[in-house]
């Protein structure tokens, strides 16, 4: 086994577990295929990649994450009113469904559509996990 430990811009073979603080489960790589990510790439929450910090490959963590740790607190701000014709594909549409925006930049945000009027959409961009506790679970495969 390596004395490597997880650092800022590793390569990573893990398999994760995300489950509600009632442990009922949202993604998990268990009982399938390892999943490979590049630490600091965007491919895992920021504040769950710095739990991985420092963790040797061949142990098997849980965090219990409070929403402050994970993904933050809801934000009623993130709540907002859309005018129907920015919405792509707005004929088709159903409430609840999770629609991409482009944003001036050019990168794209996700949220969910609360409801949908004829002039208007209320989407929440509040990350889906946002004021709630968690369950991160690791097992550091292999450490690159």
């Amino acid at each position: 086994m390596s004395d490597a430990t997880v650092a800022a811009d590793s390569l990573l073979t893990l398999h994760y577990r995300l489950a509600a603080a009632d442990d009922s489960e949202l993604v998990s790589t268990f009982g399938g295929r390892p999943a490979t990510l590049q630490m600091g790439s965007g491919e895992l929450a920021p504040q769950l990649e710095q739990h991985l910090l420092g963790l040797p490959a061949g142990q098997r963590t849980v965090f219990l994450l409070e929403p402050e740790q994970a993904f933050g607190q809801r934000d009623p701000r993130l709540v907002q009113r859309v005018a129907r014709g920015q919405l792509a594909d707005a004929g088709e549409l159903e409430e609840m469904a999770l629609i991409e925006f482009a944003l001036p930049d050019g990168a794209a945000c996700a949220g969910l559509l609360l409801e949908l009027g004829e002039a208007e959409a209320l989407v929440d961009f509040n990350h889906p996990l946002a004021g709630k506790a968690i369950r991160f679970e690791v097992d550091i495969l292999g450490i690159l």
